[in-house]
């Protein structure tokens, strides 16, 4: 007798399967675009001072010596300060440091300056400016030589023991510079104000090294006479600013050897002398 074949059994649940299968994908795939977002924020922040810090040293980026900017340690991250790291790379400041002792922070050392020499600034002997090679502290005749003199006046030492207490521990370069007004000068030690502007320079240049013990490899003499005024010769008053001596305390990238910048040399002027 041939057995009745059953019937098959239809299985309504077999999606269940398939869909869980789906599921489980679809968990991994979120777990994984989660684990991806959650990045270790600290070691993103190091890496991008680290970079914005080289870019820094090459002059790229402004803000060198400043601290980083930071986020407050939330309640489920580190209890480290972290760099943002949502902030684009150029808003980055670089890490915090010590500027090299031959290429001193020039604010600080102005206002440190200015604050030396209060007393010759309100007196009108002495003013500070600031270009793009350093600090330029200018004597004026009147407060330091006699006319047409190298002899510095006593009250000039008070001065110069300023400037050296701030410039003198930087480990900066100085370069003197000797200027005159444009009346010729002619006496029984001078025959131009090429030789009494060089002579004033390396007069100061020989006492910073004997009496303030600076090594003479920081130091430059240069005498550019009447060719590099800062106001006009058409006047006393003029001619009284343009008779000075400019103690310019170098940044690292300057030339020892140059005038200061804002010195524009007219067309056709002699070259200075540099002893």
């Amino acid at each position: 007798m041939r057995r009745k074949k059953r019937p098959e059994h239809s299985n309504h649940e077999r999606w269940l399967v398939s869909y869980a299968d789906f599921i489980t994908l679809l968990f991994a795939f979120f777990v994984v675009l989660y684990a991806s977002a959650q990045v270790d924020k600290r070691k993103i922040g190091k890496l991008a001072m680290a970079i914005q810090q080289g870019f820094a040293q090459m002059g790229v980026f402004e803000g060198a010596g400043q601290k980083p900017a930071v986020l407050a340690p939330d309640q489920s991250g580190p209890e480290l300060p972290v760099t943002r790291s949502h902030e684009p790379l150029g808003s980055l400041e670089p890490l915090a440091q010590e500027p090299p002792a031959d290429h001193p922070n020039l604010a600080g050392v102005q206002r440190r300056m200015q604050a030396a020499l209060a007393l010759q600034i309100r007196a009108r002997t002495v003013s500070i400016s600031s270009t793009k090679e350093g600090i330029v502290v200018s004597l004026r005749e009147l407060g330091f030589f006699d006319s047409g003199s190298t002899a510095l006046q006593p009250s000039a030492l008070l001065a110069l023991d300023e400037f050296v207490k701030v410039a003198g521990p930087l480990q900066a370069r100085i370069r003197i510079e000797g200027h005159t007004d444009n009346i010729p000068i002619h006496n029984g030690r001078f025959d131009s104000n090429w030789e009494l502007s060089t002579a004033r320079a390396t007069e100061i240049i020989k006492l910073f090294i004997t009496r303030y013990g600076i090594t003479p490899d920081r130091l430059s003499a240069s005498g550019y006479g009447e060719y590099y005024p800062v106001a006009s010769n058409d006047n006393p008053q003029g001619r009284a600013m343009n008779r000075r001596v400019d103690l310019v305390i170098l940044n690292s990238n300057a030339d020892s050897s140059a005038p200061s910048p804002e010195l524009a040399s007219p067309p056709d002027s002699p070259n200075p002398s540099t002893p």
